[in-house]
C-alpha cells in the first residue's frame, strides 16, 4: 500500500498482518480520489478536498485520511473502536510525520459522542457485510459529525443496501469488483 498522489506520493503505508482489517486497495482508492479531485464536486468548481476537514470513519489503516491530507486537505480526523487500527494508523501517521494536522479518536461510529465542529469530506469504511454504513452516517450527521454540504465517500460490499436518500444526493455510484462506493453530498434539513 502506498501514498497514491500529493506532496507524500509513493510513501508507504504500513498495512496490516492479518484479514482483521480490510484496506482499501491503491487503485480504487485512486479512483475515488479521482472523482473527487476531477469531478464538479467541490462549491465554486474546487476540489473538495482544497482545505478541507476530513474525517475518516473506521479508519484502518488511515489510507483515505492520509491520502486527503497528501492532497491538500487541511486536517484529518480518524475515528475506530480497533485498537488494532488506532495502532496501525498511528504508525502511518507518525511515517509521513503528520501528528500535528490530525486527530486519533477511540470512538464507536454507532455512538459517537457530538462533535464541535462538522466536517467537510467524510470517509465511511465500515466492515463488508455488517450492513453498518446507513447507521454509522446516520449517527454522524445527527450527531453534528458532518457538516451541511459535506461529501461523503462511503465503502460498501457491492450488494449492500444503503438508504440515506432524504438527507443525501448521489453523486456517482461505482462498482470494483467487490467493493462500492458512493459519493454523495448531505443537505442539512431546514
Amino acid at each position: 500500500m502506498r501514498i497514491v498522489a500529493g506532496r507524500h506520493r509513493g510513501r508507504k503505508i504500513i498495512a496490516p498482518d492479518s484479514m482483521e482489517i480490510r484496506p482499501t486497495s491503491d487503485r480504487v482508492r485512486e479512483s475515488v480520489f479521482n472523482i473527487l479531485e476531477h469531478g464538479d464536486l467541490g462549491k465554486g468548481g474546487v476540489s473538495p478536498l482544497t482545505g478541507a476537514r476530513v474525517l475518516d470513519a473506521f479508519c484502518g489503516t488511515g489510507a483515505f485520511g492520509l491520502e486527503a491530507l497528501s492532497r491538500g486537505a487541511e486536517h484529518s480526523t480518524f475515528l475506530d473502536i480497533s485498537n488494532t487500527s488506532l495502532d496501525l494508523c498511528r504508525e502511518n501517521i507518525i511515517a509521513l510525520n503528520e501528528q500535528t494536522r490530525t486527530d486519533l479518536l477511540r470512538t464507536d461510529c454507532l455512538k459517537s459522542v457530538c462533535h464541535a465542529e462538522p466536517y467537510d469530506l467524510v470517509f465511511i469504511d465500515p466492515p463488508y457485510s455488517a450492513n453498518l454504513a446507513q447507521p454509522a452516517i446516520v449517527n454522524l450527521m445527527r450527531s453534528g459529525w458532518i457538516s451541511d454540504e459535506a461529501v461523503c465517500v462511503i465503502e460498501t460490499g457491492p450488494d449492500e443496501a444503503l438508504n440515506i436518500a432524504d438527507a443525501f444526493t448521489l453523486l456517482e455510484d461505482r462498482k470494483y469488483g467487490k467493493t462500492r462506493i458512493r459519493i454523495s453530498r448531505y443537505a442539512k434539513a431546514n
